[in-house]
């Protein structure tokens, strides 16, 4: 029901488009702990398969992934191609990542082979490399080397136990630049949609670029190798601050801080532990990938004989600095049968949030609101970056004033301040769009409440609250039978995120 438009046009080339805001990128969740059985090739024939390319069978591919199980998706992502990645495992216990297509991705199955086949050429340590594909029917699959330590937007967005120390982003940086360099030398220098997702982690926890960006189809759009130059220099934004800084800011990001002080871009969580002369030059580096002209940009070759002078810490396995525990010094995860999917919801047990929009209690659902304030904004993390212009304080302002008068159930008021910060149009919060949908249910205006809460929905596709508050309006209007499906796929929603661990 998500309907936000993908803006790829406006992140790689800014000469052509200017300042929509982008759709969500996919985000990885953690992998299940149940195992699939294994299968596949036999394991004598794996070490072969693993550095050449294959094509599979999709029924291997369907007994991998134990019949593409909802408990082995580790990423979804698309909108108008959408697809889908899974977890499976080979007959030697190889770990593997599935990407499964709609046939409106792929309609002609020559390109698919095509393309996978020339991307399936490709070797390279900085890869998450692409070792097969099946191509039966509608059926539209690419198998990779999976990574299990999740993505650099995890590390550095969504981080749990500590944040990426300085050598370490310097180091995330090279290898996508090594990665980036070793495709325009093999003749493929076009890759598609290159952000933090897209950066994985190995066992051993190096950075990997995802072979599944160097695949093109027929919904991409318009890429060139200097918008690609242009995608790693947002990607180097990140990495300096810390931040998803979204595309209508990162131009101005550079802009605002040029002749100033440093500090005001990089991470505080850094704590002022990198070298301001390194930072510097990552800085002018990502200053020179973002101009506006693309001749101005500089080209992969330059990308790697900037940054390798940076490395330090080279004899530091990736996985120390990452504060992690080597994949192969863990203890193998018991294999255990794949449970039965879990009940369609009136048996699933609801959290306090379903609870409470299950009997109707406005009340209850306004003290979880309050309690909860931006948790769950994806994005929160961007404000630093818009409070810089005067338009965006008094946007700011207006939803401080919105938030104090919905804590102290003024209503109508926080409608107005709410409206009044959505207006602006300059940033997204799905939570400011539940509040106010709240605030209509109590001034008795269920159908405002229905749209706000879709609109929630759109900025944050998977977000319980966003079906919880739906549920409640759909109810308000008389639309029972909607109101129960919206309340159980709510339900879902939060036990998938809690089995997930997010």
């Amino acid at each position: 029901m998500g309907c936000c438009e993908s803006t790829f046009l406006t992140e790689t080339h800014p000469e052509k488009l200017q300042s929509q805001q982008p759709a969500p990128p996919y985000v990885a969740v953690e992998p299940p702990p149940p195992l699939p059985p294994a299968v596949g090739p036999e394991p004598t024939q794996l070490g072969e398969m693993v550095s050449t390319f294959s094509e599979f069978s999709f029924s291997d591919l369907k007994a991998a992934t134990d019949n593409f199980n909802s408990n082995f998706i580790v990423s979804e992502s698309g909108e108008k191609a959408p697809n889908i990645v899974y977890k499976g495992r080979l007959h030697n216990r190889k770990w593997i990542a599935v990407k499964k297509f709609t046939k409106v991705a792929w309609p002609d199955a020559k390109q698919f082979v095509e393309e996978a086949s020339g991307v399936g050429k490709l070797r390279h340590p900085r890869f998450a490399n692409l070792i097969g594909y099946c191509c039966d029917g509608d059926e539209r699959l690419l198998v990779a080397e999976y990574m299990p330590n999740d993505t650099l937007a995890k590390h550095l967005f969504h981080w749990e136990n500590q944040t990426i120390e300085w050598a370490m982003r310097l180091r995330v940086a090279y290898y996508i630049a090594e990665a980036l360099e070793y495709c325009t030398t093999k003749g493929r220098a076009l890759y598609h949609d290159l952000n933090a997702y897209r950066v994985l982690f190995d066992e051993g926890g190096d950075p990997r670029l995802s072979c599944f960006g160097l695949m093109k189809n027929s919904r991409d759009g318009r890429v060139t190798p200097e918008s690609v130059i242009y995608s790693f220099g947002t990607v180097l934004l990140d990495l300096l601050s810390g931040k998803h800084i979204p595309p209508s800011h990162r131009v101005q990001a550079l802009d605002l801080i040029r002749g100033k002080n440093i500090i005001l871009l990089m991470d505080s969580h850094l704590e002022g532990k990198f070298s301001t002369e390194d930072a510097t030059v990552v800085v002018n580096l990502a200053s020179q990938c973002l101009q506006y002209e693309p001749r101005d940009r500089p080209n992969t070759e330059e990308l790697v004989s900037t940054l390798a002078p940076l490395q330090t810490k080279v004899d530091v396995p990736s996985y120390v600095m990452l504060g992690m525990k080597k994949q192969e010094d863990a203890p193998a995860a018991p294999v255990a049968p794949v449970a039965p999917a879990a009940p369609v919801a009136p048996q699933r047990p609801l959290s306090s949030m379903g609870e409470a929009c299950s009997r109707m209690d406005l009340t209850a659902i306004h003290q979880i609101l309050v309690m909860t304030h931006y948790r769950d904004d994806e994005g929160t993390n961007e404000l630093s970056f818009q409070e810089w212009t005067q338009q965006m304080r008094d946007m700011l302002e207006a939803r401080k004033r919105g938030d104090f008068a919905f804590r102290d159930k003024n209503f109508k008021a926080a409608i107005d301040c709410y409206s009044q910060f959505i207006d602006v149009g300059t940033m997204v919060s799905p939570t400011v769009f539940a509040r106010r949908s709240l605030c209509h249910l109590l001034c008795d205006q269920p159908d405002a409440a229905l749209r706000d809460a879709m609109q929630a929905q759109c900025v944050h596709p998977d977000w319980p609250t966003a079906f919880y508050m739906q549920s409640v309006a759909l109810a308000k209007l008389d639309m029972q039978k909607d109101a129960i499906d919206m309340l159980n796929e709510a339900a879902a929603l939060e036990e998938k995120r809690q089995r997930g661990g997010r």
